[in-house]
């Protein structure tokens, strides 16, 4: 968000009082979880921040309370790999959780029966577009045959219809006309309330510390299918998300337990999550 459209927002939060703040708290994080485009946005001029301001005015409510139940789901971008993959899947099925995969469409066609074998786990699988650019550089004529070719190959290899619901962005890089084109496709895009950066060169120690301080309610997890130490952070990970509370599910589920306006209102506990020294 931009300096003077921060401070526009600043003063329509204080002038709306305490829930405007809360709001725009939500707003200026640098990636909504969930993004549903809304007449608004078709009608607007597609310029990123004056969009999305637009579009959340519009939606602009007291978010809903929680449930009670604490939610969280493990997404796994990239892939599938023909080592790290199968060694996240066994880890998955030791742990007893089943995650989403965003796989990219060229990938699943390289190595089809690790992309079959996610699926046939129980896992949910969502479009990361067939050869993974970036889409801010795109037209909207070549999103769309991304987005088209991805969800066609991970539908032709899986049989998995939420490859053809779910989408999300290499690199988390859109524009207001990606929004659009997702949309049209009937597409929901999705991102994350918390990136610890696995993509990097971390340690499963850095990766923990990272979740265990951001830890949102609901969560949305963005992690890497290629990365060993992701899946030796999921040791630790999991447990003490149990431990406090949490119930994991897939972001389909998530969706339509909550909805999409209470995914997207996200809160920051206000304690840390805790591993076993054990």
């Amino acid at each position: 968000m931009r300096p003077y459209v921060r401070i526009a927002v600043a003063v329509l939060a204080v002038f709306l009082g305490i829930e405007g703040v809360r709001w725009f708290l939500r707003v200026s994080k640098p990636h909504p979880t969930l993004i549903e485009p809304t007449t608004s946005l078709h009608r607007a001029i597609g310029k990123g921040p004056l969009v999305r301001v637009a579009r959340v005015v519009e939606k602009f409510k007291p978010a809903p309370r929680s449930s009670g139940e604490r939610l969280i789901a493990l997404t796994f971008d990239d892939g599938p790999y023909p080592i790290y993959t199968p060694m996240l899947l066994d880890e998955l099925e030791r742990l007893h959780v089943r995650a989403t995969f965003f796989l990219i469409g060229r990938d699943a066609a390289w190595w089809p029966q690790i992309a079959r074998r996610i699926a046939a786990d129980g896992n949910e699988i969502g479009d990361h577009t067939q050869t993974h650019p970036d889409l801010d550089r795109e037209t909207p004529a070549q999103v769309r045959r991304e987005l088209v070719d991805g969800r066609n190959t991970l539908l032709r290899i899986t049989g998995d219809r939420s490859a053809a619901a779910l989408f999300r962005p290499p690199h988390g890089r859109y524009t207001a006309a990606t929004l659009r084109v997702a949309q049209a496709l009937g597409m929901k895009t999705i991102f994350w309330s918390d990136d610890p950066g696995d993509w990097r060169e971390l340690s499963a120690s850095e990766i923990e510390a990272h979740v265990a301080a951001h830890a949102t309610e609901p969560e949305i997890l963005l992690l890497h299918s290629g990365k060993r130490t992701t899946v030796k952070a999921l040791e630790k990970i999991v447990p003490a998300f149990r431990h406090a509370g949490y119930r994991f599910v897939t972001v389909g589920e998530m969706l339509a337990l909550l909805g999409a306006h209470r995914v997207e209102a996200a809160r920051r506990l206000s304690v840390r999550i805790t591993y076993s020294q054990e």
